[in-house]
């Protein structure tokens, strides 16, 4: 959307932005890249990790169409879990692989349980 002046809002921008990468870290492929490229290293990256917790308030919330990358942010605030992650290069694939399963299973069971047309 842009202003009257034909200039684009920079806080409508910023949400924008954030909140595309709030739900990128719903993707473990995406996650797998950032382990690799050394963003959990950098303090810098952690602090946004931190910052972008507002995402949680109910205000918020409600614009995120992929819930489950927020429970992503909220384990990505362990320094555990983000050096576990850089350790351990499979990780991510294995999450992908249950996120695929999971989703499979939903929605097999969402199927079983419609009544028939």
């Amino acid at each position: 959307m842009e202003n009257p002046g034909g200039e684009e809002d920079p806080q409508r921008t910023k949400f924008l932005v954030e909140l595309e990468f709030v739900q990128c870290l719903a993707n473990p492929h995406y996650l797998a890249w950032l382990s690799q490229e050394g963003y959990f290293q950098d303090e810098k990256f952690v602090s946004y990790l931190s910052y972008l917790q507002y995402w949680k308030k109910p205000e918020y919330v409600q614009f995120v169409v992929y819930p489950h990358c927020l429970y992503f942010l909220d384990i990505l605030q362990h320094k555990e879990v983000r050096t576990f992650l850089c350790q351990n290069k499979d990780f991510a694939l294995e999450v992908a692989d249950q996120q695929f399963y999971h989703w499979l299973c939903r929605r097999t069971a969402h199927l079983l349980e419609s009544p028939p047309p």
